[in-house]
């Protein structure tokens, strides 16, 4: 099973991104997808999480701002980010808990992606 990211970059302040998260591999059951951030120097903080098919839950930082959503069909999670500011800069990674055909349930990082917030 591997998780990939797509969609960060650079954005001014007040601009959107969106994210992608697809899983890909051998998935029989995706639990939950979530998406964390990590700054510079700093710890790995949760961002938003999307349980089951309608479930979504926010950090505090980003409530009204970042909206998360599924397609279950691509196995896929998306995280739209607005009105961001330089405070959103960091490493965005995608979070899953899948259970794989064989049997296995695991938890699964992507490889992260940069989002950089500047004028």
């Amino acid at each position: 099973v591997q998780l990939v990211e797509s969609g960060g970059g650079l954005v001014q302040p007040g601009g959107s991104l969106n994210l992608s998260c697809v899983a890909s591999g051998n998935i029989e059951r995706i639990y939950f997808m979530a998406w964390y951030r990590q700054a510079s120097g700093s710890q790995r903080d949760f961002v938003a999480l999307f349980l089951g098919s309608s479930t979504a839950n926010y950090a505090d930082s980003v409530k009204g701002r970042f909206t998360i959503s599924r397609d279950h069909e691509r196995n896929a999670a998306y995280l739209q980010m607005n009105n961001l500011t330089p405070a959103d800069t960091s490493v965005y990674y995608c979070y899953a808990d899948i259970l794989a055909g064989d049997g296995s349930r695991d938890r699964f990082w992507g490889q992260g992606i940069q989002v950089t917030v500047s004028s």
